[in-house]
């Protein structure tokens, strides 16, 4: 495929991987409950590429479809960046949860959201207009730059 990631639709086995990969800039819808012909559906009319751990799905015609083949995180993330490649350039980061892209917050909107020890100890914060989650780097910053760099 070409050098930069097109849409992901991952299946209900890979809700882990969605989050990382959400993390790391990878536009990448996740659905749980959705049954496996919605889920085809969905990836054609949104000309998405399926991350599926599920051999009949991934061998569906008239979908494009990576068949994950690993249980480790790291190894799923580098299965992903090799077949489809790398996220867009400049990585934007989006929720982890419902895969909106994060937004800029400034500290002072971000009283009230976040525990005040996180306030005190950090000075950015993003957060999701779609669920409102805020997020800032963390400890787990780190292991997300590690897994992402690893190529």
């Amino acid at each position: 495929m070409s050098d930069i990631a097109p849409p992901l639709l991952v299946d209900a086995m890979l809700g882990r991987l969605a989050r990382w990969l959400r993390h790391i800039g990878y536009d990448a819808a996740y659905l749980p409950d959705t049954d496996d012909h919605t889920l085809v559906q969905m990836a054609r009319s949104e000309s998405r590429v399926i991350l599926t751990a599920d051999r009949g799905v991934a061998a569906r015609r008239g979908v494009q479809t990576v068949l994950i083949k690993s249980y480790v995180l790291e190894e799923q993330i580098a299965q992903v960046q090799e077949a489809i490649g790398h996220p867009p350039e400049p990585v934007s980061p989006r929720c982890g949860k419902c895969n909106t892209p994060l937004e800029v917050l400034h500290a002072g909107q971000a009283k009230g959201r976040v525990p005040p020890y996180i306030l005190r100890s950090h000075h950015e914060f993003t957060h999701c207009p779609g669920c409102r989650r805020v997020y800032w780097r963390g400890t787990h910053w780190q292991a997300i730059q590690k897994v992402a760099a690893a190529k």
